[in-house]
């Protein structure tokens, strides 16, 4: 694999920097990736990967982490992403997935999906907090990249917005858990709702918290998603 030259960047150098500086040595087409979900009990995993065009058409006001923005935010700077970007893509990762893959293997392959779908071919990436193999790129995992990368905040903010969207949906079809609000995560509200209702199929029987309320808490992570789950959100049990 290529290895490329040294590059020194100013830690003042602004969200854009670390880009700039790959873009000079050559790398035209700088990609980021990350995810949205990883920590939720409930909903899909989403990763994306976007590319921004160089020079102020790239910049964005107000681009950052996408968990740092407001909602409100988050979509306005999506929908600036959207008109800018020269390449983006967003896989969705189903919750049955991450029981059944385990979740680091889900997270990485996701990302590594929506580095590849892109068009045109990113000749850097950029990752979020770990490295993503198999790339036939050269690439580099940055300690809290959506903080310091602009490709990698647009990634976050692709993959946190198309997830938040998802959970509105599944609020609908599945009441009484509170998806719209806490979006899957692990919160008071949700966990009331877990001891009162039991889990949905959309929550993933391979965390603990799931498992524990399921009855399922003493199979293997990867083994204690039922066979059935009922409409409209309830785990049926079946005694023998």
């Amino acid at each position: 694999m290529l290895t490329p030259p040294r590059t020194v960047v100013r830690r003042d150098g602004g969200l854009y920097a670390l880009e700039r500086a790959l873009q000079r040595r050559g790398f035209q087409h700088v990609a980021g990736a990350d995810e949205a979900g990883r920590g939720a009990c409930a909903g899909p995993l989403v990763a994306a990967a976007a590319v921004l065009p160089p020079g102020r058409r790239g910049e964005i006001e107000g681009l950052t982490d996408s968990k740092l923005l407001t909602p409100a935010a988050r979509e306005r700077i999506y929908d600036e992403v959207l008109s800018r970007v020269l390449a983006y893509a967003v896989v969705i990762i189903p919750a049955d997935e991450v029981d059944t893959r385990g979740l680091h293997v889900c997270n990485l392959a996701a990302m590594r999906r929506a580095l590849a779908a892109l068009s045109p071919r990113p000749d850097y990436v950029l990752t979020d907090g770990f490295g993503v193999d198999g790339l036939g790129v050269p690439g580099l995992a940055v300690w809290k990249g959506d903080q310091v990368a602009a490709c990698v905040a647009a990634a976050s903010v692709l993959a946190k917005v198309t997830r938040d969207r998802i959970m509105v949906d599944l609020d609908a079809r599945f009441p009484g858990y509170g998806f719209g609000e806490h979006k899957g995560y692990i919160t008071a509200e949700h966990s009331a709702a877990l001891q009162r209702q039991g889990p949905c199929r959309e929550h993933r029987f391979s965390y603990g918290n799931v498992a524990a309320v399921s009855g399922r808490a003493g199979s293997p992570p990867r083994a204690r998603r039922p066979a059935e789950i009922g409409e409209p959100g309830r785990v049926s049990h079946h005694s023998q």
